[in-house]
């Protein structure tokens, strides 16, 4: 897939929706899939009475990459260029995830056009929990 600047504009903008009531078993299935099994994602038992928290949440890396699916949807892996966030709240089991990317600018380099996107990723109450950016080749 390859976007040509006459396929995206400044200020166009893409939603998707990410996940509707996250179990705690794709969390469980990310753990193994990364490696990372801290206790905070995965033991119940540890994250409430050693660590202080409610309960297990998501890895920031699982809403990281689910994050970024709206990214890959509309621009293609092939073409993204940098892409990072800024965790802003924990994503708990239940949660219900709905992402949005925002063409900010879109720049001519010596290398091709770039378009530069913001990203904001919700939860079911409004609350961000991932904020982020990223840029993209575009076709001349």
């Amino acid at each position: 897939m390859s976007l040509s600047t006459d396929d995206i504009k400044m200020g166009e903008t893409r939603e998707s929706f990410l996940v509707d009531d996250l179990k705690r078993t794709r969390i469980v299935q990310y753990a193994g899939a990364s490696g990372d099994f801290n206790p905070l994602h995965t033991d119940e038992r540890f994250a409430v009475d050693a660590a202080g928290y409610p309960g297990v949440f998501a890895h920031g890396m699982l809403t990281m990459g689910m994050t970024g699916r709206v990214l890959t949807d509309w621009v293609g892996t092939e073409s993204l260029l940098r892409f990072g966030v800024r965790f802003k709240a924990q994503v708990w089991p239940g949660d219900t995830l709905t992402t949005t990317a925002t063409v900010e600018s879109i720049e001519e380099t010596p290398g091709g056009p770039v378009a530069h996107f913001s990203l904001r990723t919700l939860n079911q109450d409004g609350a961000e929990v991932v904020t982020g950016t990223a840029a993209a080749r575009l076709e001349p």
